[in-house]
């Protein structure tokens, strides 16, 4: 149970910083600051796509 406690605190976590970071950038202003986030995001999930905006 202890295994599984950790993995859940460990995936819950995760969401919270994947949250916050889509939240970053969209907000981000230059490119510099979006590639920084972009390859924490990768790190986190290496499969993650940007979804494309409609406009």
């Amino acid at each position: 149970m202890v295994e599984r406690r950790i993995e859940l605190n460990r995936r819950y976590r995760r969401k919270k910083k994947m949250a916050k970071l889509k939240k970053k950038l969209e907000t981000a202003k230059s490119t510099r600051e979006r590639e920084t986030v972009l390859e924490k995001i990768h790190r986190i999930s290496p499969f993650w796509v940007e979804p494309v905006k409609a406009n």
